[in-house]
């Protein structure tokens, strides 16, 4: 008899978050990949042996105890600093009210094994969280021709000669949007694209200050604003470079996604990226840093195609079979040991 895994997730309703991209990838890869071993519901009221939450809505939070509960940890408390602008009560509510949610879990999976101490920080027993990475399916996210790459310039009216940064993410402070456009600022030559909006309205952190800069941005600087995903696959085909200057992440999905078309990371210096990037990107620590590596990597080819060919090796880690084989592992011991 197979094993009933029930996935409670409210991420995909908006476009643009990382969190419905993980969550969506993860699903897919189990009822494609095991199949034999595991039936999988969404959102079902049917009970379970696995209830497997994406999301802290209130709902999930009382529907965790129908089956082995497992939490799938996509963000810490702090981390929610520089995403919204709530009032310093409610934000602080709501911070212990994720807490509480994490601890009600009979297990949790976090993305990056960094962040295991910091749960233990907030008082979750150690003995109960799993790392397992995040995936991306190589059929959604590839290489393309070049041929293709010059029509996808053309239909956002890029020059095909551009050297283009991409940046992604929702449009908040913590993504480090300003730093993107202060960089953009002092290399006028390159053509910079962000892609993303304000997912979380006008509660965003630093919204009034974004939003103008969003609606007047320099001219070298495009704001796609929120793409469905079946369109990013194009997006980082039609780059040069992944520039990611957050200062707070867990796994970025994009990350993930850019290495599939073998396009160098330029990201900040966080210690979250050693473990999981293997130190295969450029990095930078302020943005007169920033536009260091990114000038020496539009300028020096064989420096490009070397950070070229370390995407592509992050790529190859983290491939389906091995974070499949992983997922296998941990539903079947959960439940051989209840």
């Amino acid at each position: 008899m197979k094993i009933s895994i029930n996935m409670l997730s409210s991420a995909d309703k908006v476009d643009g978050q990382g969190v419905g991209s993980a969550y969506l990838e993860q699903v897919n890869l189990i009822r494609e990949g095991a199949d034999d071993l595991f039936d999988v519901y969404i959102n079902s009221r049917k009970k379970c042996d696995i209830v497997h939450v994406h999301t802290v809505d209130l709902w999930n939070y009382f529907k965790m105890k129908k089956g082995i509960s497992v939490c799938y940890v996509h963000f810490l408390p702090d981390t929610l600093d520089g995403s919204i602008r709530l009032p310093k009560f409610a934000f602080n509510v709501f911070k212990k009210y994720v807490t509480k949610f994490y601890n009600r879990a009979d297990y949790l999976v976090v993305v990056n094994p960094i962040f295991i101490k910091d749960l233990v920080r907030f008082g979750i027993d150690e003995s109960k969280i799993s790392y397992i990475p995040n995936y991306v399916s190589k059929d959604n996210f590839y290489k393309k021709s070049n041929d293709e790459v010059l029509k996808i310039r053309d239909k956002y009216n890029i020059d095909e000669n551009a050297f283009v940064v991409l940046g992604v993410g929702q449009v908040q402070t913590r993504k480090g949007v300003m730093d993107f456009i202060d960089v953009a600022k002092k290399m006028p030559d390159v053509t910079f694209v962000w892609c993303g909006g304000f997912s979380f309205g006008v509660i965003t952190d630093g919204y009034d200050e974004l939003k103008r800069i969003y609606e007047n941005p320099p001219s070298n600087v495009i704001f796609t604003g929120i793409l469905k995903r079946e369109d990013m696959n194009d997006m980082y085909n039609m780059a040069d470079v992944l520039f990611m200057p957050s200062y707070n992440e867990l796994f970025p999905m994009s990350i993930l996604e850019a290495v599939n078309s073998e396009k160098p990371l330029v990201l900040r210096n966080l210690d979250l990226y050693e473990d999981i990037l293997f130190n295969k990107y450029l990095v930078g620590t302020n943005n007169d840093e920033f536009v260091l590596r990114l000038k020496e990597l539009k300028s020096d080819k064989k420096l490009y195609n070397k950070y070229s060919k370390y995407s592509h090796e992050i790529s190859s880690f983290y491939s389906k079979e091995h974070v499949l084989q992983i997922w296998k592992d941990f539903y079947l011991k959960i439940v051989n040991k209840k």
